[in-house]
């Protein structure tokens, strides 16, 4: 049976070190929720970010820890991450790394928040669009889930942002035969326990990582979800460096890894219902 590369919790704890801290000793206890905020070159609206979230996680869930992983940003964001560290409490942990992409950075935020043995694990992004608003109704709603989505009911980035979410799950569900509300949303509240289990299921290689996360989450027979609309905001400031035509390139990756995937017959439960169902006959 092949098994897929993953960090293991002491490399991720050895990830996780090389977070700038305050030296002064630090109080260490098991968090209730970690959040993941994966970052590139988000020097115009990462303080702003922060500051709403953390406000935000304080009043909702004061046990909290928010893992920033800087994703190897060229402009100023590492410094202002490193600015910021006085501003914010031990709370807030900074993680720098070589550039991979968002979908592997959100991948090691994953195994970081795990190896904190955190019970919730969250996942947004750094540039302004997840409004804070609707976390409490989602984070009340967390009682006997395993996941808690949000879905972009409305959203203010674009008629084009929206026919490529539409294309996206159309794609997804033509290939796997199973339909996703919302599979890219950066908007995700997860149970510990449900996430290791699908983090185990999905290549380390995968580029888009949240999508394949959402559909390896959705496979598993026990899993309970919810779903929360939201709003998706316009980014507030800087450039969204997902243009078009990237788009499209990692829409054809995506399309090629699920199908080499379902194809694999090692890794038959990503195979469509009515191909399991003729594989098993």
């Amino acid at each position: 049976m092949l098994v897929w590369p993953r960090k293991s919790p002491g490399q991720a704890r050895k990830l996780l070190s090389r977070v700038v801290m305050d030296s002064s000793p630090q109080q260490f206890t098991v968090p209730e929720l970690a959040a993941v905020m994966p970052v590139y070159n988000e020097a115009a609206n990462i303080a702003a970010v922060l500051e709403e979230w953390f406000t935000c996680f304080r009043i909702v869930c004061p046990n909290f820890i928010l893992l920033v992983v800087n994703d190897g940003s060229t402009d100023d964001t590492a410094n202002i991450l490193a600015a910021l560290q006085d501003k914010f409490d031990d709370r807030l942990r900074v993680v720098n790394k070589p550039n991979s992409g968002h979908g592997l950075t959100c991948r090691e935020g994953y195994e970081l928040a795990l190896a904190e043995g955190a019970e919730w694990i969250f996942q947004i992004d750094s540039d302004g669009q997840c409004d804070p608003a609707f976390f409490h109704t989602l984070y009340r709603n967390r009682t006997d889930c395993d996941c808690v989505f949000g879905y972009r009911r409305t959203r203010d980035d674009g008629v084009g942002r929206v026919i490529v979410s539409y294309c996206c799950r159309l794609a997804l569900w033509l290939v796997t035969g199973t339909y996703l509300t919302d599979p890219n949303v950066p908007y995700r509240l997860m149970r510990a326990n449900a996430l290791k289990k699908a983090l185990h299921r999905v290549p380390a290689d995968f580029e888009l990582q949240n999508i394949a996360l959402t559909f390896a989450l959705k496979q598993q027979p026990a899993s309970d979800w919810k779903y929360v609309p939201i709003h998706f905001r316009a980014r507030r400031g800087g450039e969204n460096s997902i243009n078009y035509r990237k788009i499209a390139k990692m829409g054809i990756n995506l399309l090629r890894d699920f199908r080499r995937i379902t194809h694999e017959d090692s890794h038959s439960w990503w195979r469509p219902r009515g191909a399991r169902r003729r594989l098993a006959s």
